[in-house]
């Protein structure tokens, strides 16, 4: 399977759009966690599963969202109610709770991967106001492709680059099934 996952877009909704065009019929889903500050009802989301941010005060969003394709048992939230700014305990126990093995999250606006108690958590940056160490690559969002053997994670930046000394590689053999 493949999934793009991209967050905290904050009203830049073209960069959604040109995701979205990009890789439909590429990947198997699109994720979107959270911050758009768009309606809930707009089209776009047709595309996307998409949850709640702490910007988006349309009612009308999820606040967490599962799914789950063969041994990808996805959780999805924006962060801000499981507190990922002082660390990933909260979101720990959700994904525990709720047998996860990938969580997709987004919030602090800064990428990251790792792998914890045999769950992969990804924040794959702010697409539009990115912060921390890669702000300098001016967005960023992810790709996930898992196999059988293998989940392997690629930022790209808003130009559809991928950025080679962004990729992770976890054998699935170590995560949760």
């Amino acid at each position: 399977m493949r999934y793009l996952v991209v967050s905290d877009c904050h009203y830049d909704r073209d960069i959604l759009v040109k995701l979205r065009d990009y890789y439909r019929g590429k990947v198997d889903a699109m994720f979107y966690c959270g911050d758009s500050e768009l309606a809930s009802d707009d089209e776009l989301w047709q595309d996307f599963a998409v949850v709640t941010g702490n910007c988006d005060y349309d009612p009308g969003y999820d606040k967490v969202v599962e799914y789950r394709h063969g041994d990808d048992r996805i959780l999805m939230t924006h962060g801000h109610l499981y507190q990922v700014n002082f660390g990933l305990n909260h979101l720990e126990e959700l994904a525990h709770e709720k047998g996860a093995n990938l969580v997709f999250f987004g919030h602090t606006h800064q990428l990251g991967v790792q792998k914890l108690n045999g769950v992969i958590y990804l924040n794959p940056g702010s697409i539009s106001y990115p912060r921390g160490a890669y702000a300098s690559l001016q967005g960023t969002y992810a790709i996930v492709d898992t196999s059988d053997q293998a989940i392997d994670v690629t930022y790209h930046t808003r130009d559809f680059a991928p950025v080679a000394k962004l990729q992770a590689h976890f054998l699935k053999a170590d995560c949760n099934k």
